[in-house]
């Protein structure tokens, strides 16, 4: 028996040590809201995301945390977990590359390619950049360092083994001109085709010593050598299905893998030769979109302007969050954010637009016709010319934005443009009907123009549920649609329900104030008066601080007491027991500041201050070094 193929869409699976930024959100809502439309449709889905979990970085991280590199990754991936959740994405799967089940396809593929003669052991020589985990040619080097980022290189020379990837130059060239969709969007294509036209394809080398990398996936021909993290993290896409997917559906080949611009050439270059050397059909798309600015600057932690997807969801709603990203510029392109255009946004289009319509809408029904819809459609069937025109000029839209053509090409902002050309058709409508002029002498014509609102908002409410899922099901329970599911719903015109009763909720999005020039400019004012001069910092006086000992203090969940060697022993009381247990922090050097007054709390006398931060969750972390340093060093 043939198995239907089902809609299988991917990110990338995430670098496990990174805190995840507006980027990492971008990718993920894009696939969140394509794979959202695909249900809508009737199709089935299986939706991937992950993380990237083997490597130096990682390795050398979980060292200086003093944890296993397991455990360090199991502590960090909780980061992305988090953030889609609050994020609503509706991933089917959540792929770590430390699965047992990952590793043991790696492996097989491995050993299957090495069978076929794909895969060569050679020397090799070359200069070898720690953070990126790549070799890099003395012609790649750009003032002899790193092309990527910029770091110093070393020269390495070691045996290692080689995927023959340069075999399949001429054969992926040819894939990608036969196939204009597989690389999008089109300046993307014309960038991975100049790559390959304009000089010889090396061969990719796919091991490390273990000596030299020990955390990584052994290869099972030679279990001296760990897997490139590169060439161990793009088989989770093939992997993923042998143990995470559905087994009563057909997957491959994916439908979209989503990436950012920065791995274009690993995935369409490295990933398609993989591919081709195991004999597998090709994704059918590689879409690979834009980065995002601040301000029109750059996002960097040295200027401090990375946006925190967490800070933006807590002010202004997920929702708008998700809306303002894919309206805001053609999905592709670089775009730019930032928050007064966010607040803009908020308000002219989801406040005014979609909200004002809702409310006036569950208003007048409620008013009218004590919330009541018709449920036949041939009791709303009109002559009257305003109605005519606003039902087909509807429809025509709603045709055009069901367009799976549009949707596939990544063409988000287009979609929500004709949306809110729907909502603008909606309430024009009602302007132009009145029916707060006609509910006296013709109140079945005003039955009529509601439903026909009414239907209008339920049909806005299904396209818009990929967007904003959240607001998509307030319109659903306000329109009296609790009892019937969105993704099982007509997205057509015509619709047969039974008894429907509308019922009035809160405003959607209530306006936000955009803050004035002048109010910037009192706030920085204020932001200098909190500044200090060098000479009052100098008199702080912080010192390497190392943790002797440490006890709860009877009758209190937070303080702890600490006798803390600054090159002579201090003790000091901090409210950390909520976050620490006392003996996670002996041994620890952290950061004392030392001439601080004495100060008692709860009877017991505190003779300086730890230093610690909040997290976005509200809890304190210590502020600990990352090496050893003597206990009483000061800290400059």
């Amino acid at each position: 028996m043939t198995q239907n193929k089902g809609f299988y869409i991917t990110t990338p699976i995430y670098y496990v040590n990174d805190i995840p930024h507006i980027g990492h959100a971008y990718t993920t809502i894009a696939a969140d809201i394509l794979a959202r439309y695909m249900k809508l449709k009737g199709k089935k889905v299986f939706f991937l995301t992950g993380t990237d979990e083997h490597g130096q970085k990682v390795e050398k991280a979980a060292i200086q945390r003093g944890k296993t590199p397991k455990e360090h990754a199991d502590s960090m991936v909780e980061n992305f977990k988090s953030l889609w959740k609050a994020l609503n994405i509706s991933n089917d799967a959540f792929i770590r590359t430390t699965d047992e089940e990952h590793k043991k396809v790696v492996r097989e593929i491995l050993q299957a390619l090495h069978d076929k003669g794909e895969i060569e052991k050679r020397k090799y020589c070359g200069m070898y950049c720690t953070p990126c985990e790549r070799f890099w040619t003395e012609k790649d080097l750009i003032d002899g360092k790193c092309p990527d980022c910029g770091r110093e290189v070393e020269c390495i020379e070691e045996e290692n083994y080689f995927f023959l990837m340069s075999k399949y130059q001429n054969a992926l060239i040819d894939y990608i001109e036969k196939n204009p969709d597989y690389i999008l969007p089109e300046t993307r294509k014309n960038e991975v085709l100049g790559f390959l036209k304009s000089k010889p394809l090396g061969d990719l080398c796919i091991s490390r010593p273990r000596q030299r990398l020990e955390w990584g996936i052994p290869f099972p021909f030679d279990e001296d050598y760990t897997t490139y993290v590169w060439f161990d993290a793009l088989l989770n896409y093939y992997s993923a299905l042998k143990y995470l997917a559905p087994e009563d559906t057909k997957w491959w080949p994916p439908d979209h893998h989503l990436i950012g611009k920065d791995i274009l050439t690993t995935h369409a270059v490295y990933w398609s030769t993989m591919l081709m050397a195991l004999e597998l059909p090709l994704p059918r798309n590689i879409f690979a979109h834009g980065w995002w600015t601040v301000e029109g600057r750059k996002m960097s932690k040295s200027l401090g302007n990375v946006v925190n997807p967490w800070e933006i969801i807590e002010k202004y709603g997920v929702d708008a969050f998700r809306y303002f990203l894919f309206r805001e510029v053609s999905f592709g392109l670089d775009g730019d954010f930032s928050e007064e255009a966010l607040v803009r946004r908020i308000n002219n289009d989801l406040a005014n637009d979609l909200g004002n319509l809702l409310n006036r809408f569950l208003a007048m029904n409620e008013k009218y016709m004590s919330g009541e819809v018709i449920t036949r459609l041939s009791e709303a069937k009109s002559e009257n010319p305003l109605d005519i025109e606003f039902v087909n000029s509807f429809i025509n839209t709603i045709n055009e934005i069901d367009n799976e053509i549009l949707w596939n090409q990544f063409k988000l902002n287009l979609v929500l443009e004709k949306l809110w050309h729907a909502i603008s058709l909606t309430n024009n409508y009602i302007a132009k009907t009145e029916p707060w002029k006609l509910v006296k002498e013709h109140k079945d014509r005003v039955k009529i123009i509601l439903f026909n609102v009414w239907n209008a908002l339920r049909l806005t409410s299904l396209f818009l549920m990929p967007f904003m899922p959240e607001t998509a099901q307030k319109i659903w329970k306000a329109l009296g649609l609790s009892g019937y599911e969105m993704e099982n719903s007509t997205i057509k015109w015509e619709v047969t329900l039974g008894e429907i009763k509308t019922q009035k909720i809160d405003q959607l999005f209530p306006r936000l104030e955009i803050k004035k020039e002048e109010d910037k400019a009192k706030m920085e004012e204020a932001k200098s008066d909190e500044l200090i001069s060098i000479e009052d910092f100098m008199k702080i006086k912080l010192k390497v601080g190392k943790v002797l000992s440490a006890e709860r203090i009877k009758g209190s969940k937070k303080l702890i007491r600490l006798i803390v060697d600054i090159g002579e022993e201090r003790q000091i009381v901090a409210g950390i027991g909520e976050q620490y247990a006392p003996e996670e922090l002996i041994g620890k050097s952290i950061v004392v500041l030392s001439n601080l007054k004495p100060a008692k709390l709860m009877g017991v006398e505190s003779q300086g201050m730890l230093l610690a931060a909040t997290g976005r969750d509200g809890k304190l972390s210590i502020l600990t070094l990352d090496r050893e340093v003597n206990a009483g060093a000061g800290i400059k």
